[in-house]
């Protein structure tokens, strides 16, 4: 069963290259342009991974992806994506597993990605 992923970026170009990578590499990929479809997504739907960028309606829009996902019942792994420096107690304290730099090496991406989704299967905790 492939593993669903939940991509939200506000910048469309970005969304759609991270579903053709996240697709091509085996992926079942939704999108979402905003941190408030995204909640909206997360409280409807089963996702194992959300990628979420930071900066879209506000400055820190992202942590509400973040907050979301970790309120489910079975929670995703979360990798905040940003153009933006952030300190590493920052998106540990909010819950995501990772954090990553635009632009994102696409390899790298699929590593954390890959691991996350294996963790999840593995039943480890986030």
């Amino acid at each position: 069963m492939s593993a669903r992923i939940l991509v939200v970026d506000d910048e469309e170009p970005v969304s759609s290259m991270l579903k053709v990578v996240l697709e091509a590499n085996g992926y079942t990929v939704v999108t979402s342009p905003s941190a408030a479809d995204a909640v909206r997504l997360l409280a409807a739907e089963p996702f194992e991974v959300v990628l979420t960028d930071m900066r879209m309606e506000s400055d820190r829009a992202g942590y509400e992806v973040v907050r979301a996902a970790r309120a489910r019942p079975d929670p995703p792994g979360v990798v905040i994506i940003t153009a933006y420096p952030l300190l590493a107690h920052d998106w540990r304290a909010a819950g995501a597993d990772a954090a990553m730099s635009k632009p994102t090496q696409m390899t790298q991406l699929l590593e954390v990605v890959d691991e996350l989704v294996q963790k999840r299967r593995d039943g480890g905790s986030q």
